[in-house]
């Protein structure tokens, strides 16, 4: 199961909660020849009618200027990862458990599966949790990997590597 895990810069505005909010955000950046790997938008409960757009990436001094009009800021507040790879029954939560047992609490969390892929976005409350989270689970990938190839090459009538 390999697994990328990549810190990315998660660009957001807070809008108002209507019809259209999220095509009136994404548009500058499309017009400005943006290519959205994440788009993430969600109303915010309780917060009198508000929600939540975020983007990555955010790059090029065109779609710069066009998220920067839109209202849109990198979200420092919230350090992201966007973990992709292989997808496995029951990987949602062993990432999930993998980070609890390191006592890292995940601020957000989306995952989708299309075809055999997975791509997960986190988010966390510091530098540090998204740091230790991204050690964790690139470890997490390569052990994975590392067993598979181990079973591939037991099958084969090879030594295992190590």
């Amino acid at each position: 199961m390999a697994i990328t895990v990549k810190k990315i810069e998660l660009w957001n505005v807070i809008v108002d909660n209507r019809p259209g909010a999220l095509a009136t955000v994404l548009e500058p950046l499309a017009d400005a020849g943006a290519d959205l790997e994440v788009v993430l938008g969600t109303s915010i409960p309780g917060d009198g009618g508000k929600a939540s757009v975020g983007v990555f990436p955010v790059k090029g001094k065109k779609v710069l200027a066009a998220a920067r009009a839109s209202g849109l800021a990198p979200a420092t507040s919230m350090p992201s990862l966007l973990v992709t790879g292989d997808n496995r029954a029951g990987l949602g939560r062993r990432i999930s458990q993998t980070l609890a047992a390191a006592d890292i609490n995940i601020g957000f969390a989306v995952a989708q599966v299309a075809g055999r892929n997975f791509s997960a976005l986190f988010g966390f409350a510091n530098e540090a949790d998204a740091g230790k989270a991204a050690s964790i689970l690139k470890k997490l990938g390569a052990a994975k990997t590392s067993k598979k190839s181990a079973a591939a090459t037991k099958k084969r009538g090879g030594a295992p590597p190590g």
